[in-house]
Parts: structure tokens; C-alpha cells; sequence
């Protein structure tokens, strides 16, 4: 099989994903997640009941298209960092880049968070998520995946977000979020008033 067929079949797939994605989307937003079968998105997106199942095993994964690749770019962040780079600044970046364009008016994330069965699908997802980040984050500093640096730097990571995606600036929360880890609460302007005032008193 040639390069140029085998790009092709790939793009066909992203393609026909991405309908079935968009459709679901659209039709969920419409009617609501319950009310819409998954017979009605193949059709909406013009391919049959077989195909839909081919790309997506559930009702819930039409909606998070992107699971397998958020969750290779995630370990990909901290496997494929640059030399001396530690893992956390990997993993700032990649979080500032590629989770703070999603705002709470985003149609599929309100769609998301008002729906039960895909809020809990999403639960899950994070949670396989946060298993794959902190096995290569275990695998990157010699630590266990269950030992308390790594599993609370792996829960924080994709907690944060979600802090994050309701500020004014994203990105910036992001980072800030970021760097009270780095540095610890000590480091904030809200530890020094304490001590200022432990100090006075």
C-alpha cells in the first residue's frame, strides 16, 4: 500500500469522524442527549449504523472525538520533552496550549456539563487519562506511578483546567496555577500578608 493511499484512508477516516462528531454535537444541543438515538446521528452524518460503531464504541464517545489523541499528546509532553526540561515546565506548556481555548459557553462543553451520562463519561475519561500521565511521569523520575509526587502532580495537571478555562485570562491562570506548585503557597502574595500579620501579632 502506497503512502498516498494510506494518507488518503486516513483523511477519509478523520473526515467521516468529524461528521459524526458534528452531528452528534448538533443533534444533542438540539434535542438533548436522551432523546436522540444513535441510528439518527449515522444518518444526519450520511453513513451507516455499522460505520458509526467503527469509529466510536459508545453514544457518550461521539461526543470526546479526541480522547486517544489528548491522551498521546499528553504522555507525548513529558516522553518527547526537549533535554533538561523538567517535567513540570513540559507539562505547563502543554496545558497552557492545548486546554485553555475551551470556554464554559463552548457549545460541546456546555452540552457536557449538562448532561449526567456524559459529565460521568468524561469523569472516566480523565481518570484513564490521569492513570497514562502518571505512568510516564513515574517512568521519567524513577518514582512510582502511586507514590504521592507523582499521582497529586498527575491530578493537579488535569484539574487545572477547569480552574483555569473560567478566569478572565486562561493561560495565564494556567501558568499561575503552575507556579504555586512549583514554588508553594510561600511563595504567594496572599502567604506573605500572613506572615506579615503572624509577624504583628
Amino acid at each position: 500500500m502506497t503512502g498516498t493511499t494510506t494518507g488518503r484512508r486516513e483523511r477519509k477516516k478523520a473526515q467521516t469522524r468529524q461528521a459524526l462528531t458534528d452531528a452528534a454535537v448538533r443533534l444533542f444541543t438540539e434535542r438533548g442527549f436522551d432523546d436522540v438515538g444513535v441510528r439518527e446521528v449515522a444518518e444526519a452524518a450520511d453513513v451507516s449504523l455499522s460505520t458509526l460503531f467503527k469509529h466510536f464504541p459508545s453514544k457518550e464517545a461521539l461526543v470526546f472525538d479526541l480522547d486517544a489523541d489528548m491522551e498521546s499528546a499528553l504522555v507525548a509532553a513529558v516522553r518527547d520533552r526537549a533535554p533538561g526540561r523538567s517535567v513540570l515546565h513540559a507539562l505547563r506548556d502543554h496545558m497552557v496550549r492545548t486546554r485553555t481555548a475551551v470556554r464554559t459557553d463552548d457549545p460541546t462543553f456546555v452540552l457536557v456539563e449538562s448532561t449526567p451520562a456524559l459529565r460521568d463519561y468524561a469523569r472516566r475519561m480523565w481518570q484513564r487519562h490521569e492513570n497514562a500521565l502518571a505512568a510516564v511521569l513515574a517512568e521519567a523520575t524513577g518514582l512510582t506511578p502511586e507514590d504521592p509526587a507523582v499521582a497529586g502532580l498527575a491530578r493537579f495537571a488535569l484539574e487545572a483546567p477547569g480552574i483555569a478555562r473560567a478566569a478572565e485570562d486562561p493561560a495565564r491562570t494556567m501558568r499561575d496555577l503552575f507556579t504555586l506548585l512549583e514554588h508553594g503557597w510561600a511563595a504567594t502574595p496572599l502567604a506573605a500578608g500572613e506572615d506579615q500579620a503572624d509577624r504583628a501579632g
